[in-house]
């Protein structure tokens, strides 16, 4: 029989390590707004305007819609939505595609 000799466990340091403390606070930043906002021109009419809004703008009333449409006549432009990139990305595109004139998209 071949004897092996014991080894005894050495202690890897004198003192122990403390790992830095992890904080768990969680801050949680909400994803920005965007604005989409349409633009007046020379040939789109009030009622295509009006229309479109009513079509690509999630709960758009008609009385929203009308109204935006103579704030866009009257100031030169109007803010219609304002909302999370992605779906801001969809309905600027949509408006766009439907003849509006499009500022671009602006951080909220």
């Amino acid at each position: 029989m071949i004897s092996v000799p014991s080894v005894a466990p050495q202690a890897a340091s004198s003192s122990p390590t403390i790992a830095p403390e992890r904080s768990r606070q969680v801050t949680r930043k909400p994803y920005p707004n965007y604005k989409i906002i349409v633009l007046n021109d020379d040939f789109n009419t009030f009622q295509h305007v009006a229309e479109c809004l009513m079509k690509y703008i999630p709960n758009m009333s008609s009385d929203r819609a009308w109204e935006l449409t103579h704030q866009i006549h009257d100031e030169g432009q109007a803010i219609v939505w304002i909302g999370p990139l992605e779906q801001a990305e969809l309905y600027h595109s949509q408006l766009s595609r439907a003849g509006l004139t499009m500022a671009p998209l602006e951080r909220a």
